[in-house]
């Protein structure tokens, strides 16, 4: 008797349990990667994260998905496939932003770092040249042959 009048509160529990342990198996793959994101966001530096774990669970995921269609699982774990495709997805583009945005920038340095260096003119910081190798002074004469 007392089972039965315990149902009205166990009953509704044990789906609230269910469902929190539902949520904790969708999410909890992407919770170690929210701080990673943020670090590689903020500092724009994306040397420390490896795209090749990415592709790892990418495959990973994707043929979980595909196995789904064959064998159906529980919905929870299609769910954090779903998730985690996404989440891996969102992580490649970012990384893939930053690694080209690096890029240009040590490319951009390196070209204006080669036009203080021209016609024999070593420009200091002071952006004064100094001593040239050149016999004549950096003019339209030697635009042709070097960068001025």
């Amino acid at each position: 008797m007392e089972a039965e009048g315990l149902d009205w509160l166990l009953v509704p529990l044990h789906q609230l349990v269910s469902w929190v342990a539902a949520g904790a198996m969708v999410f909890g793959g992407v919770v170690p990667y929210i701080p990673q994101y943020r670090d590689i966001r903020r500092t724009q530096n994306a040397d420390g994260f490896s795209t090749h774990v990415c592709l790892v669970l990418l495959v990973a995921n994707i043929l979980r998905i595909l196995f789904w269609f064959g064998r159906h699982f529980e919905s929870p774990l299609l769910w954090q496939s779903i998730v985690m495709i996404l989440t891996m997805l969102l992580m490649l583009k970012l990384c893939t932003e930053v690694r080209v945005a690096n890029e240009l920038n040590i490319k951009r340095r390196a070209f204006a770092a080669s036009r203080w260096y021209s016609c024999g003119r070593v420009v200091t910081l002071s952006r004064r040249p100094t001593s040239c190798s050149m016999a004549h002074p950096c003019s339209s004469q030697c635009v042709a042959c070097c960068r001025c």
